[in-house]
């Protein structure tokens, strides 16, 4: 159970920095290779990030290396959470049956009823790969949330220049509404972003404008987001 549900995981948060890392390097941005971080939790580890140690020149660049990562990662996260949905064993109410219920985003939902049009979506034990898939989405929906430094908030700031500080502010409440309505942990993740920075680095030239494809692939960003994000990711059993 631990080796399939590792590799995968640690190859779509690998997928996702490799994807910010080329794009990096393909507008010669100095960035380091990626880095894990191990950590204690139930899915053994805080994710994975680059760092980037040069300026970001235009808002081209900063949106091809924000929005590089998470479509990355997304398509490998996606193929490996449709096998393991395929594949995984229907038996009542297995969802509930652990310390910690997983909460079911939009993406697994549509897969699960096209894979088992006659099961309820708790019904499914999901296989270890799927489990890593849906750690992939959680960690997807979390870079594209607009706010600060994430990976939303570059596309973002590539998109809206000084507006981006407005959005920041106004996703980091909704954030805290989130956190008294549905999961604590919003709260925290909140807090930490305004302590880590709600400013964005600007750009050495930050007059230039996004062609339209670019604010379609940004529609496609949301599209993506609002696939993997669930309001309630983690319910604690009593």
């Amino acid at each position: 159970i631990g080796i399939p549900f590792s590799f995968t995981l640690l190859g779509i948060l690998m997928a996702h920095e490799l994807g910010h890392y080329l794009t990096c390097r393909y507008y010669g941005i100095a960035a380091s290779y990626p880095y894990f971080i191990p950590f204690p939790n139930i899915i053994g580890t805080l994710g994975a990030f680059i760092r980037i140690r040069s300026p970001i020149v235009n808002r081209k660049a900063l949106f091809d290396v924000g929005i590089s990562g998470p479509i990355v990662g997304f398509l490998f996260a996606l193929p490996a959470l449709a096998i393991a949905v395929a594949y995984s064993k229907i038996i009542p109410g297995s969802q509930f049956d652990g310390a910690i219920i997983l909460g079911n985003p939009p993406l697994l939902v549509m897969l699960a009823r096209y894979f088992h049009p006659d099961a309820a979506v708790s019904d499914i034990l999901l296989h270890p790969v799927g489990r890593a898939a849906w750690v992939g989405l959680f960690a997807t929906a979390l870079n594209l949330l607009p706010v600060g430094q994430l990976d939303g908030g570059h596309i973002v700031y590539s998109l809206a220049g000084r507006k981006h500080r407005y959005i920041s502010w106004a996703f980091s409440l909704l954030l805290i509404l989130l956190g008294t309505m549905y999961w604590g942990g919003w709260i925290s993740l909140a807090i930490l972003l305004f302590f880590l920075g709600m400013r964005h680095p600007a750009l050495l030239d930050p007059s230039q404008e996004l062609e339209a494809s670019r604010k379609w692939l940004a529609i496609v960003a949301l599209a993506i987001f609002l696939l993997c994000f669930t309001p309630a990711p983690f319910l604690a059993r009593l």
